[in-house]
Order: C-alpha cells, then structure tokens, then sequence
C-alpha cells in the first residue's frame, strides 16, 4: 500500500522516537493502537452489515470458482481454437450483395440529411 520495505519503517521509527521523544511516545503509541483497533472494528462492521444486506444467497456463493489462479490461459486460447464455430456450421453458402453499377440514365441518389 504505501511501498515501504523493512529499513526505510525502522528509519521512520527511530525518526519518530526522535522527534517525539520519550516522555510522548507512549502516549501516540497508544493514540495509534486505538487508532487501529476503530479502523477494525468499522472494517468488521462494514463486513457485517454487507452479509446482512445481501441476505442469505450471498452466503451460498462459492468464491473458489471465481478465483483467477485457477484458470490456464493456454488451455483456454486451446479450446477456443479446437471447438468448432456454431455459426459457421449452420450457413451454408454466403452470397453477396451485387454492387449496382452507375446508370446514366437513372436519377442520382439524393440523401437529404447526408447533405
């Protein structure tokens, strides 16, 4: 979430007793801890009243099937080549429109809203 990796949080840690010297740091420290524990607490009673709002079905739902580790792309791209076209099987023949040749005789084609 924030990309920090292990020396650069001691380096904030240090940082912090520093800046905050020891006679406030168990103060914050415990100012973070409460901190943490309501941001539990909202995370479990937003996931408690999600359950509650989506009602009983949402329960039933098997997250396994959708999980994206599972799936081979290779396997997937293999049978969408080897499975024949329900499409292609059912015309037969495709014809094409006859393009109609110009006719000096007839009266030009005139679309009102194209111009």
């Amino acid at each position: 979430m924030f990309d920090i990796n292990g020396w650069e949080f001691i380096v904030l840690i240090v940082l912090a007793v520093v800046v905050l010297g020891p006679e406030r740091l168990p103060e914050y420290a415990a100012k973070l801890g409460r901190l943490v524990r309501q941001a539990k607490e909202l995370a479990e009673r937003a996931k408690t009243q999600l359950k509650d709002e989506m009602g009983p079905e949402f329960s039933d739902i098997d997250w396994r099937a959708y999980d994206p580790r599972q799936y081979d792309p290779r396997r997937i791209v293999r049978e969408a080549l080897t499975t024949p076209d329900p499409a292609a099987a059912t015309t037969d023949t495709v014809t094409m429109p006859r393009p109609v040749s110009y006719d000096p005789g007839r009266p030009t084609p005139w679309d009102n809203e194209a111009t």
